[in-house]
């Protein structure tokens, strides 16, 4: 090996945050590393911090700019914040892709809806299979998560071995997918292996994982004590909770529908992907409208609140032609992801004024989580063994606790939040530059900077309402009529009673008639006068500030 040489980790996303995830890895010469990139996911948005955006991605500028030295895309399982990015951000990138199978079913997809050539997507089979990508050789190393088919990665590079664990529990016992198997994590840890990047997302959960095969006699003995409809939600890509539902749902003598795109899509990439093969038989939400209630279980989206997904839909009062009554079951099956708690508990209430039981997790009975807790992790330290541990997969918080178990250990931890360069060559990492990294948003069809202003300037108007100010000025530079104003989000009346629009006008019209012939001239001017204006008059009158556009038309001869 080159002195030369370094191998590099660089967190774009995912690392002080869940969500998001883009980790990227590079072996060569300083400046001239080639590159491989670990996921590309999204995270969601929020009305309160960005009001109308779509999706939120990481700032890959970095890595575009050095696209030329990006040999492959690995994916390591179908989450919407491991994969969710790909077809929006792929074309900056113009990379091969790898991914197990049922992950890859999801990518191509992905690329496939955003007009890119799904066949960039390259279907890998698991360890001891390898992906050889520039000085990298990569191999996917089965784990037990919260979906089927999620991997670790083997990463092999001429200054040592590396083990991305990706999303990851210890499940010997998971209904569909890998489960843990320690003895092909020792084979793999067995040569040696210089850093664990290791997902920190359940760090402060004191107690063994659960297995996922635990909910199921939960979840059946609640469905075969309700009395009228049951319906349950859960996250629509852990197939194997659908399944779970599915089943018992049948076991009860009810006829089982899934609702929501997300759940039909998700089910149908399983059979696709030959890892389903024995879900119970559905009816469509037509058949459904014609049963009994009491013979009738419905499988739905939404289980974190989302407004469009079916949850909400039914809380707000009909999806598909199918309603809540009195005397019907809820479950979620599933936890809320902080964040997300005023939405779930918007279609929890909604769900009590119909007179709905419903059932959540509080009890820790209809879920499991797909993270290791504490003393998983502890258990693939003590695996592994790892010259050191980089963790990833968490909000600066889980980061910061990470380093400390993996003391307890007797390991070294070494904090790497997004946009810090890390120098894994030696013997210890150590933090080699900062690069700056921040957030893309898709609002609507097209992405944007998270500094361009345009969600801010959103929020503004939120906050403080909005005036548009039209003044039309003849070739002679005489006011053609008087200025109006248009009001949007504000009171019609403030504190003198009269509609707010004329005393605006009242106010501008004075000060048109007290301009002299240079003001009048001035475009600049005028607008910086009667944005002035009406936003003094706005405050005396309803006491906001609104935010103020100004359009000074001039007519030609």
């Amino acid at each position: 090996m080159s002195s030369t040489n370094r191998l590099i980790y660089l967190p774009l996303g995912g690392a002080g945050e869940i969500g998001m995830n883009a980790y990227v890895y590079g072996y060569g010469p300083k400046g001239k590393e080639r590159l491989i990139l670990v996921d590309i996911g999204v995270t969601f948005p929020h009305m309160d911090g960005t009001p109308g955006v779509d999706l939120i991605f990481a700032d890959i500028a970095w890595l575009e700019e050095r696209r030329d030295r990006l040999e492959a895309i690995f994916i390591t399982h179908a989450h919407e914040d491991h994969v969710g990015a790909l077809g929006h951000l792929w074309s900056r990138l113009n990379a091969p892709v790898y991914a197990r199978p049922f992950t890859a079913n999801h990518a191509a997809r992905k690329m496939e809806e955003q007009g890119n050539d799904p066949a960039n997507v390259n279907v890998t089979q698991p360890w001891p299979n390898r992906v050889q990508a520039g000085p990298f050789e990569v191999a996917f190393l089965p784990v037990s998560h919260s979906i089927p088919e999620s991997a670790g990665l083997v990463i092999d590079t001429p200054a040592g071995r590396i083990v991305h664990t990706g999303d990851f529990k210890l499940d010997v016992t998971p209904v569909l997918g890998d489960p843990f198997d320690r003895a092909l994590w020792a084979e793999v840890a067995k040569p040696g292996v210089k850093v664990l990047t290791c997902d920190s997302t359940n760090v402060f959960s004191p107690n063994p994982g659960r297995s996922e095969s635990t909910v199921g006699p939960a979840i059946r003995q609640l469905v075969e004590r309700a009395s009228g409809m049951v319906v349950a939600t859960t996250f629509a890509s852990n197939i194997a909770r659908v399944k779970t539902l599915a089943e018992a749902g049948r076991d009860a003598g009810r006829a089982v529908c899934l609702m929501g795109r997300a759940m039909r899509r998700m089910i149908e990439a399983g059979v696709q992907s030959g890892i389903l093969d024995d879900f119970p038989k559905t009816i469509s939400p037509e058949e459904a409208q014609a049963m009994n209630r009491d013979q009738l279980m419905l499988i739905v989206t939404g289980s974190q609140g989302e407004r469009r997904a079916a949850s909400a839909q039914l809380a707000r009062g009909k999806y598909m032609g199918l309603t809540m009554a009195e005397g019907d079951l809820f479950l979620f099956s599933s936890k809320t992801i902080p964040g997300n708690e005023r939405e779930v508990l918007r279609i929890v209430n909604a769900f009590s004024e119909m007179g709905v039981d419903v059932v959540d997790d509080d009890a820790d009975l209809y879920h499991v989580s797909g993270h290791a807790n504490r003393p998983d992790l502890a258990t693939i330290h003590q695996i592994v063994r790892p010259q050191a541990v980089v963790p990833m997969h968490g909000e600066h918080r889980h980061l910061r606790e990470h380093v400390k178990l993996a003391a307890e250990n007797g390991l070294p931890g070494i904090l790497a939040p997004n946009g810090t360069m890390l120098d894994l060559t030696g013997d210890t990492p150590r933090v080699a530059e900062f690069v700056e990294t921040g957030r893309t948003y898709l609002d609507g069809s097209v992405q944007i900077g998270a500094l361009d202003g345009v969600v801010r300037d959103r929020m503004r108007m939120a906050m403080n309402g909005q005036v548009t100010v039209t003044f039309i000025i003849d070739e002679e530079d005489e006011p053609l009529g008087e200025p109006w104003v248009e009001i949007m989000g504000l009171p019609e009346k403030g504190r003198s009673n009269a509609p707010l629009s004329d005393v605006l006008e009242a106010d501008l019209d004075q000060f048109v008639r007290r301009a002299d012939d240079k003001t009048l001239a001035d475009d600049d001017k005028i607008e910086e006068a009667m944005r002035r204006i009406v936003r003094q008059s706005a405050m005396n009158e309803i006491g906001k500030r609104p935010e103020v556009s100004v359009i000074v038309s001039r007519l030609s001869a």
